[in-house]
Formats: C-alpha cells, structure tokens, sequence
C-alpha cells in the first residue's frame, strides 16, 4: 500500500522565489547513477541524454522570460547552474506569493525547475531510459552577494576539475 510521507520543505519560510536575484540550484540523477556522461581530466564528455539535460538546461530562458542563465555545468548524475531571476511585475494568482510544499508558484524557481526536470524526464523515458528519475527535491541558495556570486560561478565552472573528490560522485566514496 502506498502511503504519502509527509516532508518538510526546504525552501526558507515566506520567501518569494520570484524575486529578483541570482539563484544556485544543483539537481541530482536519482540514486546518483551517472547517465549524463563522464569526466575525462577536466572535461564533461556527455551523453545523448546528457546532451538534452544541457540543452533543456539552456532552454529555461526560452519559457521563463524572467529568468537568464549564468554558469552551468551538467555532471554525470547532477546539474549545478546559477539562475538570475529579473524583476517582473508578478503574475496574479490566488494564495501566497512564497512557495509551499507541492504548491510552487506561478514564475518562481521551483516552477522553473519543475520544468526543467520533467522536460529531461519526458525525453529520457522517451528515448530508452524508461527508469530515469531525478531526486525529488532539489537544492537552492539564494546568492547574496557579488562576492558570492564570484565564488559560486568558480565553484560551478571548476567542477568537472574536482570530480574525483566530489561527493555525487559514485567512485570518490
């Protein structure tokens, strides 16, 4: 028998993930399996289906007209990108501008990445990855700063370079 678990969201309480701003947001391949290609040195050699995942991953502009990409990689079994959010005038919509569990609003990251993931999840069953799944949740943090900022896109765009010592990865445990 199925039974629903409740579980607490991540997201900070009240806050409006439509609001301007930069957003860091890693998505990970369920049981971290690493469909999406592999590190050879210091460069991502993706798959077809990791192919998609990038080219998904660059189409979120094409849907969200508020949002823009900055730094992104797609890693064997996870996507790290920054997301910059532009101020836009909200959508109307009914119940509260901050996100609850299962309820994303309207424009806000979680739609975003919503999307996202079942765009690449579409594709992939569609084209031989019957089992693919993404983890259900996916991690975010609000950039603060312009320093941060800095130190987050390095953090994305060295991390094929740190492959070895990464925790998704499967072979570094």
């Amino acid at each position: 028998m199925f039974t629903h678990r409740h579980r607490r969201s991540i997201r900070l309480r009240d806050y409006d993930y439509r609001s301007g701003g930069a957003y860091f947001v890693t998505v990970c391949v369920h049981r971290h399996r690493c469909v999406f290609g592999e590190v050879e040195g210091a460069e991502v050699r993706l798959s077809p289906l990791g192919q998609i995942a990038h080219a998904h991953w660059q189409a979120i502009p094409d849907h969200f007209d508020h949002v823009s990409l900055d730094a992104f990689v797609v890693m064997p079994n996870h996507v790290h990108g920054i997301l910059l959010f532009h101020d836009a005038e909200p959508a109307p919509h009914d119940g509260p501008a901050y996100e609850q569990f299962s309820r994303p609003v309207a424009g806000s990251l979680s739609t975003a990445m919503r999307s996202y993931k079942g765009s690449v999840t579409r594709w992939a069953r569609a084209n031989g990855h019957p089992d693919f799944r993404w983890l259900g949740r996916f991690y975010e943090h609000i950039v603060r700063s312009e320093a941060a900022l800095l130190r987050i896109r390095r953090y994305v765009e060295d991390n094929p370079l740190r492959w070895h010592l990464d925790r998704e990865n499967p072979d570094a445990r």
